[in-house]
């Protein structure tokens, strides 16, 4: 009965989209306040339906009713809880209808926070976030519904696919959900703002603490699916240019553009088509990212189904919403000229210049991933597109992006401030030395490695990065510019650990028995020896290793290798040990004999920079949207 319950909490949230989409309207055009009232509750009421309808799909997972479909393909009795709990959003039917409470989550979050804006565009913002949450409704209705029953009733479920049997599961979909789907926030509101006819700086202070908050969301989500795809999948590395991964780049570049262009039109009423166009496509690309995991029209080890049906319905959802709104762009655009002076040395030029990279470098991945089925379609075989395409590409612009964070800080508005520009050029030295004491050090350690000059550039780059936005006065400084400064920082950081690993990991395949060691960057590897080991839902070889550095002991790892027996899947557990200069990482491969396996011995050095530098860009975006918050309060 409960997941009846569940689908009938799920008509109840569509029929209040649909009542959100239109009775505003009819409030706007017969001015009647009292009528556009109801569009917060209707905000309200979709948020509690969808909320009560993925609880009681939640709880069909925790008591194994295997009676429904979805559960009985994607968990099992003997999956521990809190693992059937993540499994809620592990299949195609279940992410859906996250997404859709996710976007309740931003619809009921918009509708308290918007009582102290101007109530038009407040109701019409309103009105069309419930024309997105009806047409994902429907579509789940129709295409993907997770409360299908299933007769005759299986004794026992199919199980989760071993590679999301992982804590990471269970945080990374939620963050980058938040995050995608916070950009039909800044969506709507500007649709609003079109059809009230005009988008100033108001709408853009509005806008951009959305921006923020959602942006915040969407790199916490992308970080930590860089180290579940670390540590769980056993390849060492931390981004594959995976089709489902450039998914999530390119709204999370586009959302970074939108920050930065928000905050010029804010403060110099400038950008407002560059504005405009990059909220239309930030959300655009959120609904393409859900296209490509969930219609199999590109292969990954993301995606969640090989639909096709589905596939042309979520085209058909992405088509209406991107050619509707940008031929409402072209028909009511309609900003007042502004004339604003300003050298070519200034504030203006270098964020111009910021938001040409950044359109730049999503349009470069939007091509890299989508031109392979392209090529398909059009009968000409098969191609791949991989890492060397898109590391040739990014690679200057990132360079250029650096410089344009360090020569930024230069300036104000109109004009740049040379005195600065002279005491941030003398960093330069200190960022030189300290960029050549990293690589020297990472390198002496290991004789295989050769210093590298592009590295050098870049590091010392992110060094002069880090340098010249830590001499910022934070005392001068509101926690907005302190978010600045800690994104900043944390875009540096990250630059280190990314080029640092990338340019100086090292990595030897061995084969060991019990008794065997091996060295690698001056660690000496002792393989003890193996056991066989029971799990919940598993059996597995784990291995035992005494790692050493200088005859003294670091740690001791265990990788592993696991059979899934309802799967009949293995998988490969890494033995990992973190430090801040660099990781150990141990992966287990075939048996060879009694007691002998194939290894896989890394050494990943600065890595874990990458993920600090991630977090401490979110938390820079969380300053500056509370500092925003304050500031629209007052």
């Amino acid at each position: 009965m409960l997941p009846e319950l569940g689908f009938i909490a799920l008509l109840f949230a569509s029929v209040c989209s649909i009542l959100l989409a239109l009775v505003p309207q009819i409030g706007i055009m017969k001015h009647r306040p009292d009528i556009m009232r109801f569009a917060w509750h209707f905000s309200y009421l979709f948020g509690i339906f969808t909320a009560l309808s993925l609880f009681f799909l939640a709880y069909s997972f925790a008591t194994d009713d295997f009676s429904v479909e979805y559960v009985a393909a994607h968990s099992n009795s003997q999956l521990p809880v809190f693992f059937k709990l993540a499994a809620v959003w592990g299949g195609h039917e279940g992410s859906m209808l996250f997404w859709l409470f996710s976007l309740a989550l931003w619809v009921t979050a918009f509708a308290y926070f918007s009582r102290k804006i101007d109530p038009l565009i407040a109701t019409r913002t309103l009105s069309v976030l419930g024309l997105l949450c009806a047409g994902f409704a429907i579509f789940i209705l129709f295409f993907s519904n997770p409360f299908i029953r299933l007769f005759p009733i299986p004794l026992e479920g199919r199980d989760l696919n071993p590679m999301l049997q992982d804590v990471g599961l269970i945080f990374h979909p939620p963050l980058l959900y938040i995050g995608y789907v916070g950009f039909a926030v800044n969506f709507a509101l500007t649709v609003a703002a079109l059809l009230s006819g005009h988008f100033d700086a108001a709408i853009a202070r509005w806008t951009r603490a959305w921006v923020l908050v959602s942006w915040m969301f969407l790199t916490l989500g992308i970080m930590l699916g860089s180290w579940w795809a670390y540590y769980e999948l056993g390849w060492g590395g931390w981004w594959f240019w995976d089709p489902v991964e450039n998914a999530s780049l390119m709204p999370w570049l586009l959302g970074l553009a939108l920050l930065h262009s928000l905050y010029v039109t804010e403060k110099r009423g400038i950008f407002s088509y560059w504005t405009i166009l990059f909220s239309l496509f930030a959300f655009a690309f959120s609904l393409l990212g859900t296209f490509v995991v969930r219609s199999g029209v590109l292969t990954s080890v993301h995606a969640f189904a090989l639909d096709g049906e589905r596939g042309i319905a979520l085209l058909m959802l992405f088509f209406l919403l991107t050619v509707g709104s940008l031929t409402l762009f072209a028909l009511k655009v309609n900003l007042q000229p502004v004339s604003v002076r300003f050298a070519l040395f200034s504030r203006e030029t270098l964020m111009l210049l910021a938001n040409i990279i950044f359109t730049v470098a999503a349009a470069s991945v939007f091509i890299g991933t989508f031109y392979p089925m392209l090529f398909s379609v059009l009968g000409y075989g098969s191609i791949s597109v991989g890492a060397p395409y898109f590391n040739t590409v990014f690679l200057p612009l990132f360079i250029i992006l650096l410089l344009i964070m360090i020569l930024v800080l230069a300036t104000f508005w109109k004009t740049g401030h040379f005195a600065i520009l002279r005491r941030n050029g003398l960093l330069l030295l200190p960022a030189l030395a300290c960029a050549y004491a990293m690589i020297a050090l990472t390198v002496k350690a290991d004789e295989s490695l050769r210093f590298n000059a592009v590295a050098f550039l870049l590091v010392t780059l992110a060094c002069w990065l880090l340098f010249t936005t830590l001499c910022v006065n934070p005392f001068k400084s509101n926690i907005k510019g302190l978010g600045m400064i800690f994104a900043h920082c944390g875009v540096a950081i990250a630059v280190i650990g990314a080029v640092m690993s990338s340019y100086f990991g090292t990595e030897i395949g061995v084969r060991l028995s019990p008794g065997d060691r091996q060295q690698l960057n001056g660690y000496d590897f002792h393989y003890v020896g193996f056991t066989n080991e029971l799990g919940a839902n598993y059996t597995a070889e784990k291995a035992h290793f005494e790692v050493f550095k200088n005859n003294e002991k670091v740690t001791a790892l265990y990788p592993e290798r696991r059979y899934y027996e309802v799967r009949t899947m293995n998988m490969s557990e890494v033995g990992l040990h973190w430090e801040w200069l660099g990781d150990i990482y141990i992966v287990m491969g075939d048996k060879l004999g009694a007691g002998e396996f194939t290894f896989r011995l890394h050494y990943k050095p600065f890595i874990r920079w990458l993920w600090a530098g991630g977090l401490l860009m979110a938390f820079g975006a969380f300053c500056a949207a509370v500092g925003l918050r304050r500031k629209n309060d007052e």
